[in-house]
C-alpha cells in the first residue's frame, strides 16, 4: 500500500492537495519544460529594480542646479510610463482612468523631489493596489483553519494571481506565519522564488496576493506519472539551488521544504513558496524549534532533538527532493520520529562515532537502540542518476548538517556541467515585477 504525503496542507492550514489545482491535468508529462530546457532562457531575469521607497533624507532634495530630466518633465505631458517608472510599477499596470489626468496636475512635484514612503503608498492606493475591488475570484482552490486560497484575476492587469485570505480573529489578530511569511517575501526578490504582489488588510481578513503559477511540484510529478525526464530533473534542481542560494545569503532559512511548496509555471520555471516556517537567521543561535521541516523531509540532526541550525537546515530537504523527482517516490517516508530515522540509517548505515561525532551521547539516539545497518550504495537506488549525480546526491544526505554542501556550493558541482557557464552566471540581483 503507498503511503500517502504528511502535512500536505497550504501553510496557514489550507488543506489543498496542489497549490494551483489544473482541472485538465492528464497523466502525460507537459513539454512545455523541455522547450524552456532548450537553454534556460526562459528564467525570469529581473529586470526592474526596485525601488529604495524614499530613504533618502528630504532635507537633501533642494540642490543648486536643475537636473534636465525635471525641466523636461515640467514642460512636457506626464505619461503613463513616467509613472510606471518613478512608482516602479510593472509596464503592463492599467492606470484608473482619471488618474493620468490627476497626475498631471500634481505630478511634476513627485518627479522634482526623492518620493517619500508615505507618498509612494498614496500614489499605489489611488491606483487600486491594498483594495480587494482591484482583485476578481475566480476559483476557490482549497480552505483551511486559518485561510482559504482562492485563484483569482488582477483588474490592474488581467493576469492571474492566488489570493490566500488569511482570517483574523477578533482576539488573536494575524497568525504568525502569516506575518513572518510577509515580512520575509517582502525583501526576497528573486526569479527562483514566488512574488508577493500586493497585502490587502481589513477587519476581518488578511489577504496575500501571489503571482499565481500552474501547479507544485507533486502534482507535476503526478502529471508525470511520477516519471521526470532526467534532464528536467537537472533543470528544477538547478533552480530550487537558484532560490535557495539567494535565501541563504540573506541569512533566510526555509526551513520547511518538499514537492508542494515548490510551484512550477507554465515555462517550466520554479520557485520556493510557503515561507510560514521560514526564519531570519543573522547571527548563530540556539534558540529555533526543531518542529519544523514536514517529517519525510526533516534532517537526522533536527529529528534527534538539535536546535542548533543553520543553513544546512535546508540542504538536507534538497537532496530528499532530488532523489523523489528522479525515482519518482519519497525517500524516507515514515510515520513517526523513529520510524523516519530507522528508514535513515538503514539506507546510510547507523551512525558511529567515526561517521558522526557525538552521536554516542544524543540520549534519543541511545534510547532506539537502533540495529547496526551498513551503508547502501546510493547507485543502486537511483538508476537512472548519473555518477555525477549520485555524488552530489550523497553531499546533500550527509548526518552532520556542517558536512552537508551549501546551495551555492552544489550550483557548481560537475553533475551541472552540460547547463553551461550562461546558466550558472545568471543575475540574481535584479527583479521583474509581474501584479
Amino acid at each position: 500500500m503507498s503511503k500517502s504525503y504528511p502535512n500536505r496542507t497550504a501553510r496557514l492550514g489550507t488543506n489543498t492537495p496542489s497549490r494551483c489545482p489544473n482541472p485538465t491535468r492528464t497523466a502525460r508529462c507537459p513539454n512545455t519544460v523541455l522547450m524552456f530546457s532548450l537553454c534556460l532562457s526562459e528564467i525570469v531575469h529581473e529586470d526592474v529594480k526596485m525601488c529604495s521607497e524614499g530613504e533618502s533624507d528630504p532635507s537633501s532634495s533642494s540642490v543648486l542646479v536643475q537636473s534636465p530630466v525635471r525641466v523636461r518633465l515640467r514642460n512636457k505631458k506626464i505619461s503613463t510610463e513616467d509613472i510606471n517608472k518613478r512608482l516602479s510599477l510593472p509596464a503592463d499596470i492599467r492606470l484608473p482612468d482619471d488618474y493620468l489626468d490627476k497626475f498631471n496636475l500634481i505630478g511634476p512635484a513627485l518627479f522634482e523631489q526623492p518620493i517619500s514612503r508615505r507618498l509612494r503608498r498614496v500614489s499605489l492606493s489611488e491606483i487600486g493596489f491594498g483594495k480587494l475591488e482591484t482583485y476578481v475570484k475566480l476559483d476557490k482552490l482549497g480552505e483551511g483553519t486559518y485561510a482559504t486560497v482562492y485563484k483569482g484575476r488582477s483588474k490592474l492587469t488581467e493576469n492571474l494571481v492566488a489570493l490566500k485570505e488569511i482570517r483574523l480573529e477578533h482576539e488573536e489578530g494575524a497568525p504568525c506565519t502569516a506575518i513572518r511569511e510577509v515580512s520575509l517575501l517582502k525583501d526576497l526578490k528573486h526569479a527562483n522564488i514566488v512574488t508577493l504582489h500586493d497585502i490587502i488588510h481589513t477587519q476581518k481578513s488578511l489577504t496575500l496576493v501571489f503571482e499565481y503559477l500552474d501547479k507544485d511540484l507533486k502534482q507535476y510529478l503526478d502529471d508525470c506519472s511520477n516519471i521526470i525526464n532526467v534532464h528536467n530533473v537537472k533543470l528544477f534542481l538547478f533552480q530550487l539551488l537558484r532560490g535557495l542560494s539567494y535565501c541563504h545569503r540573506r541569512k533566510v532559512l526555509h526551513r520547511d521544504l518538499k514537492p508542494q511548496n515548490l510551484l512550477i509555471n507554465e515555462r517550466g520555471e520554479l520557485k520556493l513558496a510557503d515561507f510560514g516556517l521560514a526564519r531570519a537567521k543573522s547571527i548563530p543561535t540556539k534558540t529555533y524549534s526543531n518542529e519544523v521541516v514536514t517529517l519525510w523531509y526533516r534532517p537526522p540532526d533536527i529529528l534527534l532533538g538539535s536546535t542548533n541550525y543553520s543553513t544546512h537546515i535546508d540542504m538536507w530537504g534538497v537532496g530528499c527532493i532530488f532523489y523523489e523527482m528522479t525515482t519518482g517516490r519519497p525517500l524516507f517516508p515514515g510515520s513517526t520520529v523513529e520510524e523516519e530515522l530507522h528508514f535513515i540509517f538503514k539506507l546510510l548505515g547507523t551512525p558511529t562515532e567515526n561517521s558522526w561525532s557525538g552521536i554516542s551521547s544524543n540520549e534519543q539516539f541511545v534510547g532506539h537502540n537502533y540495529p547496526l545497518y551498513r551503508a547502501e550504495r546510493l547507485s543502486t537506488h537511483t538508476p537512472r542518476l548519473s555518477s555525477d549525480g549520485v555524488d552530489l546526491l550523497s553531499k546533500f544526505l550527509q548526518f552532520e548538517g556542517k558536512k552537508r554542501i551549501s546551495a551555492a556550493e552544489a550550483m557548481s558541482h560537475r553533475y551541472f556541467s552540460n547547463l553551461g557557464n550562461r546558466v550558472v552566471t545568471l543575475l540574481d540581483s535584479k527583479f521583474k515585477h509581474n501584479v
